[in-house]
């Protein structure tokens, strides 16, 4: 990873003073395919306290100069809102057992240099420091190959998490409303991927 980026990471209480600025980032973002998100700070600063509020969760942020560039985010899943735990109550797998990763999000002039690395590795690095979790998991918005909107040449993050070791599980969805683009709100679907949480790395 280029040196020139500081990686830090912020836990519980301490995360609410980047809370603006991640809100900001995830709706700059999130504009882009394959989200397409509307945008709303507000909403976004708002779910983004549910983190502040846990105390077993982490941002890991990117840092260039000072100005956060790119942010991930994790919590148990069990502190997260109940829709993010439906999937799982049809299969063997227990939330309580579940450190759940958020979205990350990075500017694109950062991709590509081993922050995606950096940000898997620290929150994987923190669920084990906890303890108690067997899983970790995030979800990805499932859409269609063919959607006129998928930008030419796209190239999506399955094999980049595929070699991190996380599967997709089909049949493990949620909905999740969201605005956007010229669209209004509408629902979305949102597929896990999870893998076993070794004791080391």
């Amino acid at each position: 990873m280029d040196s020139c980026f500081d990686i830090r990471v912020f836990r519980g209480p301490d995360i609410g003073p980047w809370l603006a600025d991640v809100a900001r980032l995830r709706v700059a973002v999130f504009r882009d395919w394959p989200y397409l998100y509307e945008g709303d700070f507000d909403y976004e600063r708002d779910y983004l306290a549910a983190y502040a509020a846990s105390p077993r969760s982490l941002f890991v942020l990117a840092l260039d100069d000072g100005r956060v560039v790119g942010a991930s985010t994790g919590l148990p899943l069990l502190d997260d809102t109940e829709a993010f735990r439906v999937p799982f109550l049809a299969t063997d797998i227990a939330p309580r057992e579940v450190f759940y990763f958020g979205e990350s999000v990075l500017l694109p002039a950062y991709r590509g240099r081993g922050i995606g690395h950096a940000f898997f590795d620290r929150r994987e690095a923190h669920a084990r420091a906890l303890g108690g979790f067997r899983w970790t998991a995030f979800c990805a918005v499932d859409r269609d190959p063919q959607d006129p909107r998928r930008p030419v040449g796209h190239r999506g993050n399955e094999v980049f998490w595929h070699k991190r070791g996380y599967r997709r599980r089909d049949g493990m969805t949620m909905q999740l409303a969201w605005d956007e683009i010229d669209r209004g709100e509408i629902p979305h679907a949102l597929t896990f991927w999870l893998r076993p949480l070794e004791a080391t790395p």
